[in-house]
C-alpha cells in the first residue's frame, strides 16, 4: 500500500499530544492562537538566533544591525521578545503580557507583520501555568534529531492546523483544507512559475503545497508570486503566519476582506488559481453585484455562490493560459436551479472545462457533503473536449470518521490528466473518460462524471450461466428460511412481553 499523508507524522503529533494534555477546559478554537502563535514566535527567535551567532563569529559588531537579517529574509527579533528571555520567564505571573509585549515589539521592527500576530496570551481566563508548560513544551524541542528547523516547524504548524480544524467541526472548514485534497490540485496543475492565486485562501494550504511543489521539483520558490484573500481577519493571519514560516511573502491584501464585495486584487490575472470556497454559500451580496462585470456567463442565484466563485476565477485568469482547480459541491454539477444550469452551459460551450473529477466521500473534517474537482483551462490543448475522472471508490479510511486519498491515489489522477493533455489517454470503463461538447450537449449540459465513464466491468470468474443462477437462487432460498426463522423468534418474544403482530 502506498504511503498515506499521514505516515511521517510522528514528531508532530507527539507536540500536539503534549499541547493537548496541557490545553484543560481552553475551547480549540481559543487555544489554536495559543499553540500557533508560539509555533511562530519559536520559529522566527531560532531563525534570529542562528544568524545572530554566525554574526557575532565574524566580529564585525554587526549582529544588532536590522539590514543583516531582513536582507536574508529573516524577521528581526528585537531584545525582549528573544524565545531565551521569553523561557527564561515561562512560570512567572507575568509570562502572558512578557509574550504579549514580545509580539508587539517584533511586530513593531517588522512592518510585514504589523497587526498579524496573536496578543492576547494576557487575558485572565488564559491558564498562566499552563501556558508556561506550553512555552517549555517548545523550548525543549531537539530540531536537530527531526530535519531542519524551518521544516519541521512548517510541518508542526500544518498538522496543528489540521487536528484543529478536526476539533472546531464546521468552523475550522473555514481556514482549512485536507492536505490530499490540496495536493491533488497541485499535482494536476503543476505550478511551476507564474502568478497563483487563491481568491478564499483560509490558512493559506494551496500556496505552501505549491511552494512544496516548486521545490520538491528542484525549482525556485521565488519563481511563483503569491496572491490571495480571506474574509475572516483570525484565518487570514493565520495564513501570513503560515507562509512566515516557510519563507513565503505573499499579498493577500491590506486586510481581511470579503472577495465578492472587495476584491483586493481586481487588475490581477493569473497563472494558476487554486480554491476550496464555502460549499453552497447563501446571502453572499448578489443583490450588490447584479451588473458586475465578472458575471460573464450568467448572473448567479442570490442563493448559492458556487457559480458565483468560478465566475469570479475565470475574470482573474491570465486570457493567454490560465489554469483554475477548484472544489465544489457535487450539486454544481448538475443544478438546473436560479439559472445555474444556464450558466454551466455558458461555460461549457466557451470550452473552458478541461477536467472533472468526482471525489470519495468523508476526506473534510468539516462536511459529509459530496465533492468534485473542477480544472478549468482557457487554452486547451484538447480543444472541445472534457476529461472525467470518478475517483469515488479512492482513498483509505485513516479513522472512523475520516479518508485520504494515498500518494498512489493522487499520482494516478494527475498521470491520468496528463495522459488526457497529451493526447493518449484510453478510457476506462468506471474510472475515465472524454466527451465532446456534442456528448455534453446530449447529457443536457451536466457534468457528473459517472454519466460519462460508465459502470466498472466486472471480471468473469468463469462459472457457467446456469451454474451460477443455480448457485445463487440456493443461496437465496438459504436467505428466505433464515429470514422466517428470525421473523418467527420475533413474533415469539414480542408475544411473551403482550405484544403481537
Amino acid at each position: 500500500m502506498a504511503d498515506k499523508n499521514t505516515a511521517n507524522i510522528g514528531f508532530e503529533k507527539q507536540i500536539w499530544d503534549a499541547a493537548c494534555v496541557l490545553r484543560g477546559n481552553m475551547d480549540a478554537s481559543e487555544y489554536k492562537n495559543v499553540v500557533l502563535g508560539l509555533i511562530f514566535l519559536k520559529y522566527i527567535s531560532d531563525r534570529f538566533e542562528e544568524k545572530y551567532h554566525a554574526l557575532v563569529e565574524e566580529g564585525a559588531g554587526f549582529e544588532e544591525d536590522m539590514d543583516e537579517y531582513t536582507s536574508e529574509g529573516i524577521f528581526f527579533v528585537p531584545p525582549g521578545a528573544r524565545w531565551k528571555e521569553i523561557a527564561a520567564k515561562a512560570h512567572t505571573p507575568e509570562i502572558g503580557a512578557v509574550i504579549d509585549d514580545a509580539m508587539r515589539s517584533i511586530e513593531k521592527e517588522n512592518r510585514r507583520l504589523k497587526d498579524i500576530l496573536p496578543k492576547n496570551f494576557a487575558r485572565p481566563e488564559l491558564d498562566k501555568r499552563r501556558l508556561g508548560d506550553v512555552v517549555d513544551l517548545f523550548t525543549n524541542i531537539q530540531m536537530m534529531d527531526h530535519g531542519s528547523e524551518k521544516d519541521i516547524l512548517g510541518r508542526t504548524y500544518e498538522y496543528c492546523l489540521s487536528m484543529f480544524a478536526e476539533q472546531e467541526g464546521k468552523r475550522g472548514g473555514e481556514f482549512f483544507t485536507p492536505s490530499c485534497v490540496v495536493r491533488t490540485l497541485v499535482e494536476v496543475l503543476k505550478p511551476f512559475r507564474g502568478r497563483v492565486y487563491d481568491p478564499c485562501c483560509g490558512s493559506g494550504g494551496m500556496f505552501v503545497q505549491s511552494a512544496r511543489f516548486v521545490e520538491k521539483h528542484s525549482g525556485n520558490i521565488s519563481n511563483i508570486s503569491i496572491y490571495g484573500q480571506d474574509a475572516n481577519p483570525t484565518t487570514w493571519k493565520m495564513a501570513q503566519m503560515n507562509l512566515a514560516i516557510r519563507g513565503i511573502e505573499p499579498d493577500l491584501g491590506a486586510y481581511a476582506a470579503d472577495t465578492f464585495l472587495e476584491d483586493r486584487h481586481p487588475t490581477l490575472r493569473a497563472d494558476y488559481i487554486m480554491a476550496n470556497p464555502p460549499f453552497n454559500l447563501s446571502d453572499w451580496g448578489a443583490d450588490k453585484l447584479k451588473g458586475d462585470v465578472r458575471w460573464q456567463y450568467g448572473i448567479p442565484p442570490a442563493g448559492n455562490a458556487n457559480f458565483a466563485w468560478l465566475q469570479h476565477m475565470i475574470y482573474h485568469l491570465n486570457p493567454t493560459g490560465g489554469q483554475i482547480g477548484m472544489v465544489l459541491a457535487n450539486g454544481s454539477l448538475s443544478s438546473q436551479s436560479g439559472g445555474e444550469g444556464e450558466i454551466r452551459k455558458n461555460i461549457i460551450q466557451a470550452d473552458l472545462v478541461e477536467c472533472i473529477v468526482a471525489m470519495p466521500t468523508q476526506l473534510f473534517y468539516t462536511t459529509q457533503i459530496p465533492v468534485s474537482l473542477w480544472f478549468i483551462n482557457n487554452q486547451k490543448k484538447q480543444p472541445g473536449k472534457t476529461l472525467f475522472m470518478d475517483a469515488r471508490k479512492m482513498g483509505t479510511m485513516v479513522s472512523r470518521k475520516l479518508r485520504e486519498l494515498t500518494d498512489e491515489d493522487i499520482q494516478k489522477i494527475a498521470d491520468t490528466y496528463m495522459a488526457f493533455v497529451d493526447g493518449t489517454l484510453v478510457d476506462v470503463k468506471g474510472f475515465c473518460a472524454v466527451a465532446d461538447t456534442a456528448g455534453m450537449e446530449r447529457q443536457n449540459y451536466i457534468l457528473t462524471p459517472g454519466r460519462y465513464v460508465g459502470i466498472e466491468e466486472q471480471e468473469d470468474n468463469g462459472e457457467p450461466f446456469e451454474e451460477k443462477m443455480e448457485r445463487l437462487t440456493s443461496e437465496l432460498s438459504e436467505m428466505f428460511v433464515k429470514s422466517h426463522q428470525l421473523e418467527e423468534e420475533i413474533r415469539r418474544k414480542l408475544g411473551a412481553i403482550g405484544y403481537k403482530i
